[in-house]
C-alpha cells in the first residue's frame, strides 16, 4: 500500500492537479471538509435574494419556507448523489459525464455547465461588488472589480486554499446571520408575517423551482470538492456531509430572505444595503459588509473553479493537452474571471429579475443531465468506470454516445410545455394553474429513458453480461495494476 504525502502547514498549497485522476497516496481530509465548504457557499447574499423571489412572486412567508426547505431536500438529495461520486472516482464531476455522453459528447452538457459557471459568477460578482463598494467606499463597480480578482486567486491557487477559505466562511457567514436573524426576530412582526397565509399550488411549486434549481446548479462541479477524500471514505458520510451543509445555509439564507421581503417588501435595487441596513451600529455594518463579500467569495471560487475544469475537459475531449500547471490554470481562471466580471457590469441595473430568470431557465438544462449521470453511476455501471477509456474517444465509452445525447436533447424538450419564466411560459402551464413542474419531468423521464436505452444497448453489445457500462468495468485500482 503506498504512502500517504506528507503535507505541511503550509507546502503544497497550489494544487498540482486539474482534470486527472487523483493517486490514492495524495488523498486526504475527511466527510466534514465538505459540510464546511458547502455550508458557507450556501449561507451567503444570493440565497437570500433567492428566498425573496419566493415573496416577490405573490406565496407568503409562511408556505414560502415550506416550499423552499422542500426544493432544497429534493434538489440537495440529488446535488449530494454527485458529492458522493468523487471519493470512488478520483476525478472531476464533469469528466465522468463522458461515460454517458462519450469522450467529445461530453461537450454538450459541458457548454452548458461554463454558461452557468459564469452566471453565478456574474450574479455573485454583483452583489459581492455591492458589499465590496460600501466597504471600502470605491462604489460598485469598483467592487466588483476587486471581488473578481480575489476570486481568481484563490481559484488559481486551487483546492486546498479553497477548503481553507470555506472553513474561515463558514464561521463568519455563521456569526454574521446569527446576529440578522436575531435582529429579525426582534424587530419584526413574525406572529402577523406568518399567521396569514393562504395556500398557492402554483405559487408553491414555483417556490420549490427556485431552490430547486439552486441546489441541481451545484451538481455539475460538486464532486471537484470531494475527489480527493480517500477512496474507501464511506459514500453515506460524503452525501449527509455535503447535503448537510448545503441545506443547512441554503435554508437559513433563503428563510432569511422570504421573511425579509415580507417585512419589507421584495424591492430591486442595493440589494446587500438593505440586508445590512438591519445593522445597529457602524461597526456592525462594516462587519456585516465583510461577511457578506467573504461568504460570496467561497461560492465564486467553486464557480471559477469549476469553470476552469469544464473548460479543460472539453478542449482534451478533442485534442490531447499537456500537465495543467499552475501559470496554465492561472490563464483559464483568467478567462473566466473576465467574461463573469463584464457581463456583471453589464448586468447590474437589472439583477432581481435577470437573477430569477437565470436560475430556473439554469434548471432545464440540468436536471437531465443530473437524471443521466445517477442512473448510469449508480444503477448501470455499478458505481465503476474505466478511468483510461474516459480520456480515449476510441475506447470503451466511444466519441459520441447517441442514446444518452438523444435523452439529454429529449429531456430538455419535454420541459418546455411545464416551463414558466419571464422568456417563455408552456402551452400547459395555465392547464396547470399557473404551476411550474418542468423540473420534476426533467428528472423522472430522462432517468426513465436512458435506463431503457442504455439497458438495451448493453444486451445488444453483451447479451447483458459486463456490457461498456455493466459490472465489469475496472476500477482505478485494477487499471493501475496491469
Amino acid at each position: 500500500m503506498p504512502k500517504k504525502r506528507k503535507v505541511g502547514p503550509l507546502s503544497g498549497l497550489v494544487e498540482r492537479h486539474s482534470i486527472d485522476f487523483i493517486p490514492d497516496n495524495e488523498r486526504h481530509g475527511r466527510p466534514f471538509s465538505l459540510f464546511t465548504l458547502w455550508f458557507p457557499a450556501n449561507l451567503q447574499i444570493s440565497a437570500v435574494v433567492t428566498g425573496s423571489l419566493a415573496v416577490v412572486f405573490g406565496l407568503d412567508a409562511l408556505w414560502s419556507l415550506v416550499a423552499l426547505l422542500a426544493g432544497n431536500l429534493l434538489g440537495g438529495a440529488v446535488m449530494a448523489l454527485h458529492a458522493a461520486q468523487g471519493p470512488r472516482l478520483g476525478l472531476p464531476q464533469m469528466v465522468s459525464s463522458r461515460a454517458q455522453f462519450g469522450v467529445q459528447g461530453a461537450a454538450v452538457p459541458l457548454v452548458c455547465s461554463i454558461v452557468m459557471y459564469i452566471g453565478f459568477f456574474a450574479s455573485g460578482s454583483v452583489l459581492a461588488g455591492q458589499a465590496v463598494g460600501h466597504l471600502t467606499h470605491t462604489g460598485e463597480t469598483a467592487g466588483i472589480v476587486i471581488f473578481a480578482l480575489a476570486t481568481a486567486v484563490t481559484a488559481a491557487v486551487g483546492y486546498r486554499l479553497i477548503h481553507r477559505v470555506g472553513k474561515l466562511a463558514a464561521a463568519v457567514g455563521a456569526l454574521a446571520f446569527l446576529y440578522l436573524s436575531v435582529e429579525l426576530v426582534r424587530t419584526a412582526p413574525l406572529g402577523s408575517l406568518l399567521g396569514h397565509h393562504h395556500f398557492s399550488v402554483p405559487l408553491f411549486l414555483l417556490a420549490m423551482s427556485l431552490s430547486a434549481s439552486w441546489q441541481l446548479g451545484f451538481g455539475p462541479y460538486v464532486a471537484d470538492s470531494s475527489r480527493y477524500l480517500p477512496r474507501d471514505t464511506a459514500p453515506r458520510s460524503v452525501f449527509w456531509a455535503t447535503m448537510g451543509g448545503s441545506v443547512l445555509g441554503a435554508q437559513w439564507a433563503m428563510g432569511f430572505g422570504a421573511l425579509t421581503a415580507a417585512w419589507h417588501g421584495g424591492g430591486q435595487g442595493d440589494e446587500v444595503g438593505n440586508i445590512v441596513g438591519m445593522s445597529g451600529s457602524a461597526a456592525v455594518t462594516v462587519l456585516l459588509y465583510f461577511s457578506i463579500a467573504f461568504g460570496k467569495l467561497t461560492v465564486n471560487v467553486l464557480n471559477t473553479y469549476g469553470g476552469f475544469m469544464s473548460v479543460v475537459t472539453g478542449i482534451s475531449g478533442f485534442r490531447r493537452i499537456g500537465p495543467v500547471g499552475p501559470l496554465a490554470r492561472s490563464l483559464y481562471v483568467g478567462g473566466i474571471m473576465l467574461a463573469g466580471t463584464t457581463l456583471a457590469l453589464l448586468g447590474r441595473g437589472n439583477f432581481l429579475e435577470s437573477f430569477s430568470t437565470f436560475l430556473l431557465c439554469l434548471l432545464t438544462f440540468f436536471t437531465p443531465w443530473s437524471a443521466i449521470n445517477l442512473v448510469d453511476f449508480y444503477l448501470l455501471s455499478n458505481e465503476r468506470y474505466d478511468i483510461e477509456a474516459l480520456a480515449d474517444p476510441r475506447g470503451r465509452y466511444g466519441a459520441w454516445n447517441v442514446p444518452a445525447l438523444t435523452t439529454y436533447a429529449v429531456g430538455i424538450l419535454v420541459q418546455l410545455p411545464f416551463l414558466s419564466t419571464e422568456l417563455y411560459t408552456g402551452p400547459l402551464v395555465a392547464r396547470l394553474g399557473g404551476a411550474d413542474i418542468s423540473w420534476i419531468v426533467g428528472l423522472v423521464l430522462p432517468a426513465v429513458m436512458y435506463w431503457l436505452l442504455a439497458r438495451r444497448g448493453q444486451g445488444a453489445v453483451s447479451g447483458g453480461e459486463d456490457g461498456a457500462l455493466g459490472s465489469g468495468v475496472p476500477t482505478p485500482v485494477e487499471l493501475r495494476s496491469r
